[in-house]
């Protein structure tokens, strides 16, 4: 089983020490050997321990700055939520294909906000804008939330917040089973806990340092225990030789493991595999000897919202793909709720 999260280096902005939660956390990681060190910006970090770009880039990955949110302007989030919620960004995982490659850029670390009062203000603006309707927020967007959660409390924090809400939910995707702490949380039915799946191929190829599946499914069986709505994401779905038998494997994993009170508010969403040309080149920089498949002449460029093409698979395929996944669904899981496939 993967280790829960603990960083080889901190970097503290000043001003994050005069938020109780900011306190907290130094106080936790001192005494753990770990290096910590002052910065007056996470944009000021230069120079991180290394020979090479290659050693950098994991030690990024390994490196924790605690700092302040300073833009509460929320970003959309569609079709997940209206809203996604910044509580961190970045990720410890090595996912080969992962987004994050590009809106991380040469700044692959891992941020964790303290004023989180700050935020669920802001989050508390929204929900009134568009009160009486429900606001959902997505805590997952730029970061795995639940893999650092541990350390900062965040995650639970939120979960409380938006149990005493009548306006909001709180919504997030996980390939961490390090959950135990957030178990005893007082959701009341307001947070979709999600995991993330995926084929042994994809998880033993693509999702270095993350759980294994037997792992996230063992944790969905207790989130679905504290009963949490709980919902899977298959993403990325990723044509590889014997794709069909893969995907199917999962879902037979799934079906076995769950238990029946686990199934009664479960959902799905089906995500494609897609790459853009920057997020080529990085990704072929931080993992040279990758197996993922990036020749933009086998895929359909499709214009994003950030103005830039973006590579999914030909219309035959995505066909192909939803037609098969939706199978297995309705064959393993019946009665979940199927949100979308894009």
């Amino acid at each position: 089983m993967v280790k829960p999260f603990m960083p080889e280096l901190v970097y503290v902005e000043p001003r994050a020490l005069e938020y109780p939660l900011g306190k907290q956390l130094i106080n936790r990681l001192e005494g753990k050997g770990i290096d910590i060190r002052e910065t007056t910006s996470h944009n000021h970090i230069r120079n991180l321990p290394g020979d090479n770009h290659f050693q950098r880039y994991r030690m990024a990955k390994s490196t924790l700055v605690v700092g302040l949110r300073k833009t509460l302007k929320f970003d959309t989030s569609k079709p997940s939520a209206e809203y996604a919620i910044p509580l961190a960004t970045g990720c410890m995982g090595h996912c080969h294909y992962c987004y994050l490659q590009t809106t991380m850029g040469s700044k692959p670390y891992i941020r964790t906000y303290v004023n989180v009062e700050e935020v669920l203000d802001q989050a508390e603006k929204y929900m009134e804008e568009r009160a009486p309707n429900i606001t959902r927020f997505e805590a997952s967007c730029t970061s795995d939330i639940v893999g650092i959660d541990h350390l900062t409390h965040t995650l639970k924090h939120a979960i409380e917040y938006f149990g005493q809400s009548d306006l909001g939910q709180l919504r997030f995707v996980t390939k961490f089973a390090h959950v135990d702490h957030l178990l005893d949380a007082n959701h009341n039915g307001k947070t979709r806990f999600r995991f993330s799946v995926n084929a042994d191929y994809v998880i033993k190829y693509f999702e270095p340092g993350t759980s294994k599946l037997d792992d996230r499914i063992e944790a969905a069986k207790k989130v679905a225990d504290a009963e949490y709505p709980l919902g899977f994401i298959v993403a990325p779905i990723y044509l590889h030789e014997g794709w069909k038998e893969g995907y199917r494997v999962m879902f037979e994993k799934l079906e076995a493991s769950l238990p029946k009170h686990a199934r009664k508010d479960l959902t799905f969403e089906f995500i494609q595999h897609r790459f853009t040309k920057p997020a080529k080149r990085t990704i072929e920089q931080n993992y040279p000897m990758t197996k993922l498949e990036l020749d933009e002449a086998k895929r359909k460029p499709r214009w994003g919202k950030y103005g830039i093409w973006k590579y999914v698979y030909t219309d035959e395929e995505q066909d192909d793909m939803k037609q098969t996944l939706s199978q297995y669904l309705n064959e393993y899981f019946p009665e979940a709720k199927f949100e979308y496939f894009t």
